[in-house]
Formats: C-alpha cells, structure tokens, sequence
C-alpha cells in the first residue's frame, strides 16, 4: 500500500520529509569497482573491453567487432514492422522540429566606449551518447539524445548500447539511423562509459557524454566529468500527479503506474484535494496493477515509493510540488496554466488530463532526458545547449581602451596583480604618447 500523507495531520510535516530523504537507489557503494573498471580501460583499451563484456554481457568480441557494421545495421533495421518505422520517424521528426526551436543566435554590438561585445556559439565536436540495454532497451532515448546534438551541429555521434547474450533491438539501430549516428558499439556499464571517455585503439575518445544508465554508469559518468562533460547525473525516475475531484481516477492509475513500471526504484506521487478522489485511484491502482506485464515491478515501487497527499487547495499542493521538485510533474486540474505558474521547480510539466507524461516519453517533443531527485531545483532536461558552447567576443578600440583601462588597472592593484596593471598601462602610455606628438 503506498503512503498516505495528509497536510491537516500534525505530523504531516516530519512524514513528508522522510519521504522526500528517502533513498531510492541502490544502497551498494559502486565507486571502488567503478574505478577499478575505468583503470583497466585506460591500461588495457580494447583488451579490457572485451574481456567485461564477455563478463558481464555473455557476450564473445573482438576490436574488429565491438561497433556494428553498416551490413549488420542495415539487416537488423530492416526487421522492423512498418507501423513501428512509421511511429519511430514521427516521434523523430515532433523531438526534431521542437529542438530545432532551442538553437539560440550569436550576437554582437558595440557600447558607448566602442567596445565591440559579444558571443558565438559552436558544437562540440564529438559526443557519446549512452543507451541502457539491460532490463530493456529504449530507442526513444537514442532519438532524445542523438538529435538534440545533430541539431546543435555535432560532427560525430556515437553510441554506446549493451547487447547481453548477443540480443539486438532493431528500434534502437533504426532509432540510431534516423538520427544520424556514426558509430554504433556494442557494449555498456561503466566500461562503455571510460571507452568514450578516454577513448582505446578502436574507440576515439568524445568530448560529452549524455544518456540515462545503471548506477555504474551513474558512478562512471561522475567519475569522468572533467576528462569530458556530461548531462547529468540521473536517479531512479519519479512523477508528481496533481489533481482534482472531477478527474477519472483510472487515468491518474494508469499515469502513476506508467512510471512505476520503469523500475522498482521509481517513485509516484499523488496530490489531491479531494480524499475521495485519493481513495479512488489507489482502488484502481491496485485494480490495474496485476494486468500489467511489469506487474512486479509496478508493484514493488507502489508499495515500497508511492505516495498519496491529500492537500486544502491547489495553492499548497504546487507548495509542496516545489519542495518536491519532481522529475515529471503533471497538472490534471480545470486551469492547469495558472497553476503551473506557480510550479517553478519540475523538469517537465504536463498540461490538462488530456497531456499524460507518457506521450512525453515518445512524440510530444520535449525532451525526456530530464533531472531527477530534486536536482530540478537547479538544472534542466537535456537540450541543444547541452552540445553547444559560448565563446565571448571582446574587440576593443584605442579609445576604449583608454575609457575604461583606468578602472582596470584599479582593480588589478587591489587584487595585487601587477602584471595585469602593466599589460594595460604599457598600452594606455603608447596611447598618451601618441596624443603628445
């Protein structure tokens, strides 16, 4: 049964915090064997690739076979039905057309000093996009990381997928293809992770890595940043239901259990206003929940992560939903543009009853490469700028110079910098020279 928590209770505070401290992943400290994994692919490269996967994938390779050949792409591709072709390339195109938006502009201008001012922006040349393989492979997350850095203009894409026991899924390799990926390879874990990073006689190295994964992968990506950039950080999933008494409670079950059956670890939360409304969708939750294929794994986030909160208003449920700061938030009242103008902490809002997070996964646009366990408070989902960088521009005229150098050379004394002061002083006295004669 999940946790019923109710804001008129005295002790509703001390219970919501232990719901928000709550740990969800797995408790087992990675970092050591992560390490020991990233060491050996930067001692032994394609050796130690090899050798993991065979270990953790039950999976036989050579250098010459860790990345898909063009034939092998094309004869698994061509497995795919033509309704899920035709599916694929419409949620390409919808996440396509709505990155294609987030591309910003260069500027440049010049102040009253005649200092010329500005920024550029420009790709990153080559990034390494993660792919989860194990308890099921996900060709939406290729398209959700893939085309956001062909928009922002990325030469070289590349892909790594674990393939356990050999096993392909054609979507992923049709997904891949439609994204413009170079380099498909077939590995994972932290291994996949350290081979983007610091490349091996096969793998040339990246300068970002994106994409959701394990916790050792999680523990890898950590443990790299700096060599190369990456995205986030990302914990078990979790979405924040708020609704009202007129909506259908089967929706907001089936809403709550489409996260649920992500993992064990996922965490769904509902706010209402209406106990009645509570009572029902954990009625049709545990209605809904054993026809469902993942049924156990559903079961065990419900039981062990789902949570029910029944609030006085909507004022103090988007309250709580920004201590919250969920992954997926989605609005299921009358006017859900008022009150998401109060929700100022989420990765992703969804909009009426008719806006299920589900169709977020796939083919409204956004992104769903978003953060997760409160990190909302402070970062954003994945997007063309995650591939892109800004460079400023700064020209400045003789007469500029000499507005403004003054200030600087202040400055560079107060912090005790001299050469600073004298890169600018020896111009500043060609200057005055120069006015003399």
């Amino acid at each position: 049964m999940p946790v019923t928590l109710n804001t008129s209770e005295p002790d509703f505070e001390a219970r919501f915090i232990d719901m928000l401290s709550a740990k969800r992943e797995d408790s087992a400290d990675v970092n050591d064997a992560v390490a020991g994994i990233i060491a050996q692919v930067r001692k032994r490269g394609d050796a130690a690739l090899c050798e993991l996967t065979s270990r953790f994938d039950r999976l036989d390779l050579t250098p010459g076979t860790l990345r898909f050949s063009a034939r092998e792409i094309a004869a698994h591709v061509a497995k795919v039905s033509t309704e899920d072709r035709a599916a694929l390339t419409l949620a390409a195109e919808r996440i396509r057309a709505y990155h294609e938006r987030q591309m910003p502009e260069d500027a440049s201008w010049t102040d009253a000093q005649g200092a010329t001012l500005g920024w550029r922006w420009s790709p990153v040349s080559a990034a390494g996009l993660y792919v989860p393989g194990g308890q099921a492979a996900y060709p939406s997350s290729v398209l959700m990381n893939a085309i956001p850095a062909r928009v922002a203009g990325v030469e070289r894409l590349v892909i790594c997928v674990p393939t356990p026991n050999g096993h392909v899924n054609p979507l992923v390799l049709l997904a891949a293809q439609l994204s413009g990926v170079d380099e498909i390879y077939r590995i994972g874990g932290a291994q996949a992770v350290a081979a983007m990073a610091y490349g091996t006689d096969t793998i040339a190295p990246v300068d970002k890595i994106t994409g959701p994964g394990n916790a050792y992968v999680a523990a890898a990506k950590r443990q790299v940043f700096g060599r190369v950039g990456i995205d986030m950080i990302a914990g078990p999933s979790e979405v924040l239901v708020i609704a009202e008494g007129d909506q259908n409670p089967d929706w907001l079950a089936l809403d709550l259990l489409a996260q649920a059956e992500h993992d064990a670890d996922a965490q769904s939360i509902l706010i209402t206003t209406d106990p009645v409304l509570g009572h029902a969708v954990a009625g049709a939750v545990d209605r809904i929940l054993p026809t469902l294929p993942r049924a156990q794994i559903a079961g065990a986030s419900w039981r062990d992560y789902g949570t029910i909160i029944i609030v006085r208003d909507l004022d103090e449920a988007a309250a709580l939903s920004n201590r919250i700061a969920p992954e997926h938030l989605e609005l299921c009242v009358d006017d859900p543009e008022a009150l998401a103008a109060k929700c100022v902490h989420a990765g992703a809002i969804f909009l009426g009853g008719f806006t299920p997070e589900a169709v977020g996964d796939y083919v409204s646009g956004p992104n769903h490469v978003l953060p997760t366990a409160r990190s909302a408070r402070f970062s954003s989902g994945l997007s063309v700028l995650d591939f892109l960088k800004r460079t400023t521009l700064a020209r400045l005229t003789p007469g500029a110079l000499n507005a403004v150098g003054h200030a600087a050379m202040r400055l560079a004394a107060a912090e005790g910098l001299q050469a600073h002061g004298e890169s600018i002083r020896a111009r500043l006295e060609l200057l005055n020279e120069r006015a003399g004669e």
